[in-house]
């Protein structure tokens, strides 16, 4: 009987034992943990290793696997190229030391020991900027699967394994390739910056122009303004030392973006703007100081505006619930750009989450999560279904081993007991 007890003993032990979860990992902690540093926000994530940015991710993608930049000097002295060779055969360097400086609301600064600045923004597009401070080389290495072509000395355009497409442009001093290794390299000057544009959405006709606008240097800056949980969110880029730009007076129904350039030419300013915010389709309105701005019919004739008597704007789609409204602004210094509409702006989206009580599960096993609006004349389709967490009963934690349960247990523990009694017997 001695036996037996011992037995019944370790089963209750073991039984008692609380299972331990897995799973709620923080990825952010994880990431900072692994990498030294890292972030995520609503549209971009990153880790900032000791000498390269990686697994930089927009809408929960991977667009770029590390980007690493060096002075040109430092890889030269390095022997990392050859001196008078191809860009092209640039394929790895070595990376500056850098970290993760500041994160804000819309963004996130890593800077490198030698100074050179690194901004990834949090908005839709995942905009990324290398703005050295000297001469440099970056390399960008591409994740599994994905591939990148040569369109311009300024441009190269990559896709995802998944077909997510994406573009590194070079603003100012300096051109772009593919290097022999498939990843892209990009030599910049004095002044020079590169940046990078994800289009989770596919990309358009417009998002073209708009890369050939930053490229040539004919847009300076750019706003992305968004609403999120009722609050107007505003994140700024721009491209150059001489403007800078503000939209912190933007409302709901209402855009005002403050520009200031430190020289008289004007620019191209592209406001990127959810309907949440400003529905364009109903008269939309720009002006810039009070004075109405003239609707252009194409791309062409915004360029033609800059340093005219009158300022023009464009409209395009931007995405299923963006409008892209470029702003070409004739002359600065100081400009104010009002936006204004007839239509007010679209309602801010739900999600509706259906539940069951146990009588009803087996006639409605699932849940389906809508993401948008109807109205009385049309009818969408829910975009995915999802499974609803299974219940616990009393007596179970979320933890608990699958299919261990108090009469199991039971059964267990009568088994142990009775194979005790039979072994002393014998």
């Amino acid at each position: 009987m001695e036996r037996a007890a011992t037995a019944l003993l370790v089963l209750v032990a073991v039984a008692s034992v609380a299972p331990v979860a897995v799973g709620g990992t923080d990825t952010t902690s994880t990431a900072a943990g692994a990498s030294g540093e890292g972030y995520a926000g609503t549209h971009v994530s990153f880790a900032a290793d000791e000498r390269a940015v990686t697994d930089y991710a927009v809408g929960g993608e991977t667009m770029l696997d590390s980007v690493r930049i060096e002075s040109q000097q430092s890889v030269t002295e390095g022997g990392g190229v050859d001196v008078g060779g191809a860009l092209s055969g640039v394929t790895a360097i070595e990376g500056a030391a850098l970290s993760l400086e500041a994160r804000s609301e819309t963004e996130a600064h890593v800077e490198t020991e030698n100074g050179t600045a690194l901004t990834a923004h949090d908005n839709d597009r995942g905009i990324f900027v290398v703005e050295p401070n000297e001469s440099s080389y970056v390399v960008a290495a591409l994740p599994d699967g994905a591939n990148a072509t040569s369109e311009t000395d300024s441009r190269a355009s990559v896709r995802t394994a998944n077909g997510t497409p994406g573009t590194l442009l070079v603003v100012g001093e300096g051109s772009v390739t593919v290097n022999d290794e498939g990843d892209v390299t990009a030599r910049l000057g004095d002044g020079g910056r590169l940046v990078f544009r994800a289009y989770p959405d596919g990309k358009t006709d417009i998002d073209r122009e708009q890369e050939r606008l930053v490229a040539t240097g004919a847009a300076k800056a750019e706003v992305h303004i968004a609403s999120e949980d009722g609050e107007v969110v505003a994140d700024t880029v721009s491209y150059d030392d001489e403007t800078t730009l503000s939209a912190n007076r933007t409302t709901q129904g209402a855009v005002e973006i403050e520009v200031n350039r430190t020289i008289p030419e004007g620019t191209v300013v592209i406001a990127h703007v959810s309907e949440r915010v400003l529905n364009t389709t109903g008269n939309l309105r720009v002006a810039v100081d009070g004075e109405e701005a003239v609707e252009a019919a194409a791309v062409t004739q915004l360029e033609s505006a800059l340093g005219s008597e009158r300022s023009r704007f464009l409209v395009a789609e931007g995405g299923e619930t963006t409008a892209d409204v470029l702003v070409a602004v004739n002359r600065f210094s100081e400009r104010t750009i009002s936006m204004s509409s007839d239509a007010p702006p679209a309602p801010e989206t739900t999600t509706e989450t259906a539940t069951t009580t146990e009588s009803e599960t087996a006639a409605a096993p699932e849940t389906t999560t809508e993401l948008g609006t109807t109205d009385d004349s049309e009818e969408t389709t829910p975009d995915e279904e999802t499974t609803p967490r299974e219940r616990t009963t009393p007596g179970e934690s979320d933890g608990a081993v699958p299919g261990f349960t108090p009469g199991t247990a039971a059964v267990a523990v009568g088994a142990a007991v009775a194979g005790a009694l039979l072994a002393r017997r014998r």
